[in-house]
């Protein structure tokens, strides 16, 4: 990977400061405060982390706030016990809390459930007993393949409660993705579903579990849980002596099960990395660390108040669903909204009415489902009342300006700040973010650091520059403690630069003037065009600006003269994808004044859609293999497989 800076080719002048009304009552509300606290968190992070950290509830004290004697491998709050699930349900189920509602969950279909914090507490300890009494304890790993329904964050945490190592697996994915992540981690027990719902259709879980286990050893049991809990379900196959109903074995265990007392440094979950390319890297997050950086970062960066009717948009199976529908806010007492479908099934509309019906207040989501809800027109959104919405989020890739005005505009109705923010699952939780009622925001920007976070933009040599490479320059609680059975390949990955002195993520990222961060995209998604280096996620937005685009994808690709020449796929709103030479002039004109001529791609390709995975992340390496005629590999993880063969005969046109 070349080291060499990074250019940047958009400047965003448009400044939205926070909301008066919003700020008079926020967490934070002045920017010195945050400056004030932010200093102390990195003068003193021993003071300011124990401080957060005394927030929970403890077994036992810890005897140091962070150990870094093993560099890289960092350990925070060294023997502290605690339980994360103590603190996301039993501290809320056994005061004034108990009937407040912790998830209120709708299935594609319209069925809902709404479960209190009592009623949560209950059924995750039903379900930990249910895990003992197949063998599961403190250090066993389990994986989950669930849909999403209140008995996959009941599972995860019950798997905390006990101590088990929960590695949730999206379902989604291929039996093969099944199966490389259960061997792996040589889960015991893998959790399922008899079915789900997306789109209209019927996700058959269980089968692929079956094929995906079938050649796991260490498996002992398959759990099938019952999507709906109140009917006889869908049918599938039953293994006898291996596969066990959970709805059967819970009449059989005790409601009551006390939470394990586990060591900070103790392991929480395993999470895979999709492995787009080569083997999936298992993430490594502890209980006391992770805890504390998801309560912190859900409680300042959503502003959560007691009355809050929250909703993430992201499954449990990802890193946002873990820290931000489940354990940040949970911890919090929040009430959290969990939705099973597609967001337009049965129609583009959906999610504008959960919002209006659950009256939403705080709604995050990701840029590329913003940019669909775009390209579905503004007349789904105009059906509904938002006025409930005090706050958006936006977490995913760095999301192109246009794309944030009209998330202001037409979601929040220009009075909701946006919260635009920067992490990764290797960091457990937010790093860059705008603080609600406290930060003046720029569309694009993730603007500045979280408390104890110390970002940088570095050289080569590891001087600061303006635009370069992004560096995080000391740990953090929720950092991850490593690549599962893979020490060597943790450093190798993310402590390569800098003579390991410090965390990289593989952005690049330029700082403005007034200090504020925009992260370009990956350093991997960087072009090399007549020598000019530039990070795709800038290009791309600036196809979203002609109003007729909704979405883009730019590669590059092999070229005599330039080194690198360009190729764009163009999503346009409404239904009609078919584009026009009229068009492809209007976007070569835009890249030429905003950019440079030199940045005039060699092909505009109009499509219907993108090749993306279930989590809506495009897969630029797809395009880039259609564009250089490389194999392309297993597609089947992809939401749209047969995306890549209108793609491959659009390119050679």
């Amino acid at each position: 990977m070349t080291m060499e800076n990074i250019e940047s080719v958009l400047q965003e002048s448009r400044v939205f400061p926070p909301p008066a009304d919003f700020a008079k009552t926020a967490h934070i509300n002045s920017m010195d405060d945050y400056r004030a606290l932010h200093r102390r968190s990195l003068d003193d992070p021993f003071g300011f982390w124990g401080e957060v950290a005394s927030e929970l509830e403890w077994f036992k004290p810890w005897r140091e706030v962070l150990d870094e004697s093993e560099k890289p491998f960092f350990k925070w709050f060294s023997g502290g016990k605690l339980n994360i699930c103590h603190n996301a349900v039993d501290r809320h189920a056994r005061g004034s809390m108990a009937n407040k509602a912790a998830i209120v969950w709708e299935g594609e279909p319209g069925d809902e459930r709404v479960l209190t914090y009592r009623d949560l507490h209950r059924e995750v300890q039903r379900f930990a007993n249910v895990l003992k009494s197949l063998g599961v304890g403190k250090g066993d790993s389990v994986a989950l393949y669930l849909p999403m329904i209140p008995e996959l964050a009941i599972a995860v945490l019950a798997c905390a409660r006990i101590g088990a190592v929960h590695s949730v697996i999206f379902a989604g994915f291929s039996a093969d993705s099944v199966r490389d992540r259960v061997q792996d981690a040589s889960s015991k027990i893998v959790i399922t579903g008899d079915g789900g719902w997306r789109r209209g259709k019927v996700l058959e879980l269980k089968s692929i579990v079956d094929e995906g286990v079938a050649d796991c050893p260490s498996v002992e049991h398959v759990l099938v849980v019952r999507r709906d809990p109140f009917t006889e379900g869908f049918p599938c196959s039953m293994q006898e002596g291996r596969d066990v109903w959970y709805h059967e074995r819970a009449k059989t265990v005790s409601p009551h099960c006390p939470c394990e007392e586990m060591d900070a440094e103790d392991l929480l979950f395993l999470l895979y990395t999709s492995g787009s390319t080569g083997k999936p890297k298992g993430i490594m997050h502890t209980v006391g660390g992770y805890s504390v950086h998801t309560y912190l970062t859900a409680k300042y960066i959503f502003d959560l108040r007691p009355k809050d009717v929250y909703w993430c948009t992201a499954d449990v199976g990802w890193i946002t669903g873990h820290s931000y529908i489940v354990y940040g806010p949970l911890q919090n007492g929040a009430t959290v909204v969990m939705y099973e479908g597609a967001p337009n099934a049965p129609d583009p509309g959906r999610f504008w009415e959960l919002i209006d019906k659950h009256r939403v207040t705080i709604f995050y989501t990701a840029p590329t489902a913003i940019r669909a809800f775009m390209k579905w027109g503004d007349e789904w959104v105009e059906k509904a009342d938002l006025s409930t919405l005090r706050l958006l989020g936006s977490v995913g890739e760095p999301i192109n300006p246009e794309a944030w005005m009209w998330y202001h505009e037409k979601i929040g109705k220009g009075r909701c700040p946006i919260v635009d923010t920067w992490w990764q699952t290797e960091t457990g939780g937010i790093l860059l973010s705008p603080l609600p009622g406290v930060t003046p925001t720029k569309p694009g920007s993730a603007t500045l650091p979280f408390f104890g976070v110390d970002a940088a933009i570095l050289d080569a040599e590891g001087n600061e520059t303006p635009s370069g490479l992004l560096a995080i320059r000391r740990p953090w609680p929720g950092i991850l403690r490593g690549i599962w059975g893979d020490p060597e390949r943790f450093k190798q990955t993310y402590w390569c630069n800098w003579e390991g002195r410090y965390y990289f993520p593989g952005d690049g990222a330029r700082r403005d003037d007034d200090g504020y961060f925009w992260v370009v995209g990956r350093v991997d998604d960087v072009v090399n065009v007549s020598g000019h280096r530039i990070g795709t996620a800038e290009l791309e937005s600036v196809f979203v600006e002609h109003p007729q685009v909704a979405e883009s994808a730019v590669i590059g690709v092999p070229h005599e003269i330039k080194g690198q020449g360009l190729v764009a796929f163009v999503l346009l709103r409404g239904t009609d994808s078919t584009g026009s030479d009229t068009l492809r002039s209007e976007l070569n004109d835009l890249v030429s004044k905003r950019i440079g001529k030199f940045a005039k791609p060699e092909k505009i390709i109009f499509s219907a859609d993108l090749p993306k995975t279930r989590s809506g992340k495009i897969m630029r390496r797809l395009l880039r293999d259609i564009a250089t005629g490389q194999s392309l590999g297993n597609v089947t993880t992809l939401a749209d497989p047969s995306v890549i063969e209108s793609l491959k005969t659009k390119y050679t046109d």
